[in-house]
């Protein structure tokens, strides 16, 4: 069983973003990175906190937004919309889940595609569909991309199984699969909660994606022998054995299925590592194009 980690990849993907940097630097640009958090939820707020550390440590501009859970829709959308008349932001980035009052599909829209390193914006995920290079996919997506390729795991003619649907990851990640070029050419089954005899579905994955949000809830029952797992689930559970009385774990019963599979990715360790870096790319990128580098 090989072990897939995001470490070792997301340093390759932050090698890269420094290399196009300096020609950035050199040409008089500098990448600039804003992300929004409305709210004081924890997990967003680390999320929040570990982007812009990366994006001081490989030097680039980086606005943090925080704003309270009360905020109304049209002072976010005035957030929104100052971040895409500055010339020093070139990536925009407003921490998902929102407050329950917000409409998060009219943020997404009001965001200028050419700004949305988040690859959500209607634009982009048109692109993503027409395999048009000239947009960005969702980070998460493009991390579980990136990890099969540097993996040397051949997606061509594989039937990839993804479980979840939604467009952050499942839907995403499905047109990134089907699409053509490198870590792709799959065949793709995009299964999620009203999907009958799951097991029967999954066990057929020569690549299997969990992103279901349920803790440990792929096992031996879905996974075929041979098959490569992608975790992309985080989730907190208690731990009494723990320090702090909690640990992280994913979609998948790590320990049930390794024995089972030709690679796959632990939680904490694995896909994480490759949202930020993937960001950091995507910022990057959109500094390149509006330089016309």
């Amino acid at each position: 069983m090989k072990l897939i980690e995001g470490e070792p990849i997301a340093e390759a993907v932050y090698r890269e973003c420094l290399e196009s940097f300096e020609t950035l630097k050199e040409a008089g640009h500098l990448p600039g990175l804003a992300v929004v958090l409305v709210g004081d939820d924890p997990a967003s707020k680390a999320y929040v906190g570990a982007k812009d550390r990366k994006c001081q440590e490989l030097g680039m501009h980086s606005e943090k937004i925080e704003m309270p859970a009360e905020t109304t829709q049209d002072e976010l959308l005035a957030v929104i919309d100052r971040l895409n008349s500055d010339v020093a932001i070139h990536g925009i980035l407003v921490q998902m889940p929102l407050p329950g009052h917000l409409d998060t599909d009219e943020v997404i829209r009001r965001i200028d595609p050419s700004k949305d390193v988040d690859g959500l914006h209607p634009v982009n995920l048109g692109k993503l569909a027409m395999d048009d290079p000239g947009g960005f996919a969702p980070c998460t997506p493009a991390g579980c991309q990136r990890m099969l390729v540097e993996s040397g795991i051949e997606t061509a003619g594989k039937h990839v199984v993804i479980v979840g649907r939604s467009l952050l990851v499942g839907k995403s990640l499905a047109l990134l699969m089907m699409g053509k070029g490198k870590g792709a050419n799959a065949t793709v089954t995009v299964a999620h909660s009203r999907t009958k005899d799951l097991p029967c579905i999954t066990r057929q994955a020569d690549i299997l994606v969990a992103a279901i949000g349920i803790p440990r809830f792929v096992g031996v029952d879905h996974v075929k022998e041979g098959a490569v797992v992608i975790d992309v689930g985080i989730n907190r559970i208690e731990d009494p054995t723990a320090r702090k009385g909690s640990r992280l774990v994913g979609d998948v019963d790590f320990d049930a299925v390794k024995g089972l599979c030709e690679a796959i990715t632990p939680v904490p360790g694995g896909v994480g590592k490759m949202t930020i870096a993937m960001l950091m790319a995507n910022t990057i990128r959109a500094c390149r194009m509006k330089a016309g580098l």
